[in-house]
């Protein structure tokens, strides 16, 4: 509660110290944007909220019963700051969340407290087209969990990404691009951080974790970034493509998910294993047409947590992998139709049942992802267990 506070009333300082009357942006380009005197400075503030409602029809293979249940919850609300400071070439992002879901998670290691930093991170073009960040965000993993939550096609990601995706950690990356011709375009991306996910406050409990992507775009950049953003709303007048791949290694993991998921605890403190995970994916976008393919892999040195004697803690590092296909037109009045695929398949050794997810959307963008509605009805399959109807209505509200 205080930081919420503190934040608003960091807001209300810089606006009246600034200017006696704020004039504010146009809606979507943030709540304020301010350019120090001496132009050494700018930051830009902005918030965004989304309102989401869910019912569920469980249906069980062995006696038939559905059960029906609704909930309706703030998903996300989140305060952003972006901006440069002293030079151009040294930018900064600053992302804090307040929703229940934002914020949850806290634990012993995160020092009991909620865990409000989403993004703090400085990115400094040292030299050329080389980039140092430095700080706490995304790891370049799956182009699912890069783009932003408030520029997704459908209503949330795919169960691909919250099974497999290793999400933000704290630590630094390089990136870095050059052009193979006058428009192919070649993105690498490393990064060392400290493989225990966001907010840990407790250090390093295994090893570090170790993420190296690449990105090609043989036909050239994407208009406004789409390539990090679902549906194509700028209407690619040519044809645009991304194909990439990721390797992330966390070495000597002490959570079920690399960098996510539950801590595994023995009798001698924390099983650790070197968990890997592989992705490939890409997008294209054409004229209204998206289309996005991911394929995620899991694997681990040893899965099964034990003690020290080697008996079985219960605890088992989540391995296998999964398929995500993704597609959607956009019309020239604003709705998108949307269409998913979802195919998870685990390892015998996790004991977890293997699913089968089926997603149907659709959205209106009243102004780009800035502002939009967006609905889908989703089936779910199990193998060996209960099936699932899920249709969820959401609005994204991003000033």
């Amino acid at each position: 509660m205080k930081l919420n506070f503190l934040a608003f009333g960091l807001v209300i300082l810089l606006g009246f110290s600034s200017y006696s009357q704020v004039e504010a942006p146009k809606f979507g380009k943030g709540l304020l944007n301010i350019v120090g005197k001496d132009s050494t400075w700018t930051m830009k503030f902005a918030m965004r909220m989304q309102f989401l409602g869910t019912a569920t029809w469980d249906k069980s293979t062995d006696d038939g019963l559905v059960n029906p249940e609704q909930n309706f919850l703030v998903r996300r609300a989140r305060l952003k700051f972006d901006g440069f400071a002293y030079s151009p070439k040294l930018r900064y992002k600053f992302e804090l969340g307040l929703s229940n879901r934002d914020i949850s998670g806290a634990n012993q290691f995160t020092s009991n407290a909620p865990r409000y930093i989403l993004d703090a991170v400085v990115m400094w073009n040292f030299y050329e087209n080389f980039e140092l960040w430095v700080g706490q965000t995304k790891l370049p993993g799956n182009i699912e969990r890069v783009i932003s939550s408030g520029n997704l096609q459908q209503v949330d990601r795919s169960l691909v990404n919250s099974r497999f995706n290793i999400d933000r950690d704290l630590g630094i990356q390089i990136r870095h691009h050059f052009n193979l011709t006058d428009k192919f375009l070649v993105r690498e991306k490393l990064a060392i951080s400290q493989g225990e996910g966001r907010n840990v406050t407790s250090g390093n409990l295994g090893g570090h974790q170790y993420t190296a992507r690449i990105e090609l775009l043989p036909f050239g950049k994407f208009i406004s970034k789409g390539d990090y953003s679902g549906a194509d709303l700028k209407r690619e007048a040519t044809p645009k493509l991304m194909l990439a791949a990721t390797y992330d290694s966390n070495q000597n993991a002490v959570k079920t998910r690399s960098n996510l998921g539950s801590y595994m605890t023995n009798d001698v403190g924390f099983y650790e294993t070197t968990i890997n995970t592989t992705f490939v994916d890409a997008m294209f976008k054409y004229n209204g047409f998206s289309l996005m393919g991911e394929y995620a892999h899991r694997d681990a040195k040893d899965p099964i947590a034990k003690n020290s004697n080697g008996s079985q803690t219960g605890d088992i590092v989540l391995v296998g992998n999964g398929l995500n296909l993704q597609t959607g037109y956009l019309f020239k009045n604003n709705w998108e139709v949307s269409g998913r695929y979802t195919d998870i398949n685990y390892d015998n050794v996790t004991g977890t049942n293997d699913q089968t997810q089926y997603t149907l959307g659709l959205s209106k963008y009243l102004l780009g992802h800035k502002l939009k509605v967006q609905t889908d009805l989703s089936y779910l399959s199990v193998a060996n267990g209960t099936n699932e109807l899920m249709y969820r209505l959401q609005m994204d509200v991003h000033f």
